[in-house]
């Protein structure tokens, strides 16, 4: 029985870890999450295979330029255990981690940036689920209904 394939948007602010960044490694780990619903997203509802949306924040324009694939199972984000690390997390230990992530795998760049403006143009389309344009919504990963992934790569 195969499970159905889920969507995600997943933010990285280019000067950090850009789409350009992940073309030439391939894959990476998406490590330094350190938001519970977000950690949550990726340690029990991310699957192998599973469709990503690259989203540029922090960063003019913001908006998506391109696509991945989930490529691992959640495991353990090495960096909460790291003292001399960015995300280091001193409650965190081995036998009981906090912070998990998966692996992302290049899909492609898109031929131009969907810009957030653009995307807010589309409200009416994508309603008020659609947590991008939600206000308040800070969330640096969460899902995307396969509608709305199609939707929005329609729009390059």
């Amino acid at each position: 029985m195969s499970k159905r394939r889920r969507y995600w948007l997943m933010k990285s602010e280019p000067d950090a870890f850009s789409i350009d960044d992940l073309e030439r490694v391939g894959t990476e780990p998406w490590n330094g999450v350190r938001n519970y619903q977000a950690r949550n997203f990726m340690r029990d509802g991310m699957q192998v295979g599973d469709g990503v949306l690259f989203y540029h924040s922090n960063t003019k324009p913001p908006g998506i330029v391109g696509t991945a694939t989930v490529a691992s199972h959640a495991y353990p984000d090495e960096t909460q255990f790291d003292p001399s690390s960015h995300y280091h997390d001193p409650k965190a230990t081995r036998e009981e981690p906090r912070w998990f992530l998966v692996d992302v795998a290049f899909e492609r760049k898109l031929s131009r940036i969907i810009t957030l403006d653009e995307i807010k143009s589309h409200a009416d389309e994508l309603g008020d689920e659609f947590a991008l344009i939600r206000r308040g919504n800070r969330l640096s990963v969460f899902p995307v209904s396969a509608a709305h992934y199609k939707f929005l790569l329609s729009l390059e």
